[in-house]
């Protein structure tokens, strides 16, 4: 599949528009929910040879797990990344020929 001029024009709006986001916020504070997801998914315990049938049961550990809200702070260079993307993706659009 060949991508045509809109599709080139759309992407770099869309990164134009997150890249202004970017720019625009600090740090993002996730919900309790999301910062419980996190915590779950990206948490390293290792199992011991004693607690392998423990292991395996992660609800038990699950209910009484309290994740504190996460803070996120992105990068000062990110916004400007993709603003700069989708500025030369738009540019590049206009400049292809029409379709059809």
């Amino acid at each position: 599949m060949e991508i045509n001029r809109n599709q080139y024009f759309m992407i770099g709006v869309v990164l134009l528009a997150l890249g202004i986001q970017f720019r625009m916020i600090d740090s993002v504070t996730l919900t309790q929910d999301a910062s419980q997801f996190l915590a779950k998914q990206f948490s390293s315990k290792k199992a011991e040879p004693s607690d392998v049938p423990t292991a395996f049961v992660a609800a038990a550990e699950d209910a009484n797990f309290v994740a504190p809200k996460k803070t996120i702070k992105p990068p000062q260079w990110l916004g400007w990344a993709m603003i700069s993307m989708g500025a030369v993706l738009v540019l590049h659009s206009l400049a292809m020929p029409k379709p059809g």
